[in-house]
């Protein structure tokens, strides 16, 4: 049986490193994207280019009529055996004191709620004692949850701190069903996420506070989702890996 992927937010930076690296490992890669269609297609397109199989699908995963709906149009591909929740969102830069409630709940909606769905709907598919055949799920967080990016987006930390929290949580409850969720922490990884946030040279600004005094790239993060995803990680669960070169 082919292996199949869905990567949210697949179609730039850490979420399209991701697919067209697990294209190359043999999966038949899904990926999802809420706007921007050209991108997407553009890696599927390269995927095919590769001799892989690729498929793009929209869907604003923080809606759960959405979810529902790309889980159902992905399961004539094959089950799925990989769910990698990469989608996220920056506000633009400020402290709490000036942060609104609308803002909050895109943040909150959008990186959180989303895992939650996502992850419900694969674990129905993936979960032997649903009839699945089991999976692996990796969850993308930030070194965020770690350090809580004041001054500039303690809302985004936050909602990764609650991303970790669940990683550890559903693994748990899923450990004895053949379900492995792990997560990554990426830091100062250069990507395209950062002009959301109003600063897109962010990356080359703080580098000199990170000890390997660089940047990193979304391949660097994309191969240690696969290797999670992978065999080779199969007695690690609800644990995570930080690239943030030693921050």
């Amino acid at each position: 049986m082919q292996k199949t992927i869905l990567i949210t937010g697949g179609s730039r930076g850490i979420g399209a490193a991701t697919a067209l690296l697990a294209a190359q490992k043999g999966y038949q890669v899904c990926i999802n994207y809420v706007a921007n269609k050209e991108a997407a297609l553009q890696v599927v397109e390269t995927i095919h280019q590769q001799g892989g199989k690729a498929f793009a699908f929209q869907a604003d995963v923080s809606s759960e009529e959405d979810v529902i709906a790309l889980f159902e149009a992905i399961d004539p591909i094959g089950p799925i055996t990989a769910l990698v929740n990469n989608v996220g969102i920056l506000e633009p830069q400020m402290r709490v004191d000036t942060m609104t409630a609308d803002r909050l709940n895109r943040v909150f909606t959008t990186n959180i709620v989303s895992c939650f769905l996502c992850t419900r709907e694969a674990i129905k598919r993936m979960s032997t004692k649903q009839g699945g055949s089991g999976g692996s799920i990796v969850n993308v967080s930030s070194v965020a949850a770690r350090t809580g990016s004041p001054g500039e987006y303690v809302d985004y930390a936050a909602s990764k701190g609650a991303m970790d929290a669940m990683t550890i949580g559903v693994s748990k409850e899923v450990a004895e069903e053949g379900i492995r969720v792990n997560g990554v922490r990426p830091g100062f990884i250069y990507t395209d996420i950062h002009a959301s946030g109003g600063e897109p040279g962010r990356v080359d600004r703080i580098k000199g506070s990170v000890p390997m005094k660089r940047g990193g790239s979304p391949d660097e993060v994309a191969k240690a989702i696969l290797w999670l995803l992978s065999d080779e990680a199969s007695y690690s669960t609800g644990t995570f890996i930080d690239i943030a070169g030693g921050r």
